[in-house]
């Protein structure tokens, strides 16, 4: 009987352990269709080999954060290092001037439309990481979404 319920026990932590992880999309058209469709900003990160593992640490692998971009957001993480295809690695580099990323890892907020083929972005805001916790990021996250409020 123990180990029946130990089995059991098992089974439902790894299942509510994954359904707690977000999921990152790392194709942007698909990431446009998606805002579009569910009418949400996309949340951009830039990211790249040797930037700092604070922000995913402390911010986005909390549950407030799985959360709260469940709900506001679709999530698109580029990866600017070498180990990435070179088309994908230059498409992202190309958001990057666009969006004016200096430093790794850097969030921005936009929404996206695409007309006669040519996509064009609408910045909300940037925000990189500080020592202060998901419920700090989250709130200025906010403040960018919802400058009127």
């Amino acid at each position: 009987m123990n180990r029946k319920l130990l089995i059991l026990l098992f089974f439902l932590v790894t299942f509510l352990t994954k359904a707690q992880n977000v999921v990152w999309t790392t194709n942007v058209t698909d990431a446009i269709a998606l805002s579009k469709e569910q009418r949400k900003p996309l949340l951009i990160l830039f990211t790249g080999t040797g930037a700092s593992e604070n922000l995913q640490r402390e911010v986005f692998n909390t549950i407030e954060f799985q959360n709260w971009s469940r709900k506001k957001v679709i999530l698109v993480k580029l990866d600017l290092s070498a180990e990435t295809s070179s088309e994908i690695r230059e498409q992202s580099i190309k958001l990057k001037n666009a969006f004016n990323i200096v430093e790794l890892p850097e969030v921005c907020f936009a929404f996206a439309n695409t007309r006669n083929g040519k996509t064009m972005f609408q910045a909300l805001g940037k925000l990189s990481y500080k020592n202060e916790g998901a419920k700090s990021w989250i709130s200025e996250s906010e403040t960018i979404l919802n400058p009127s409020e």
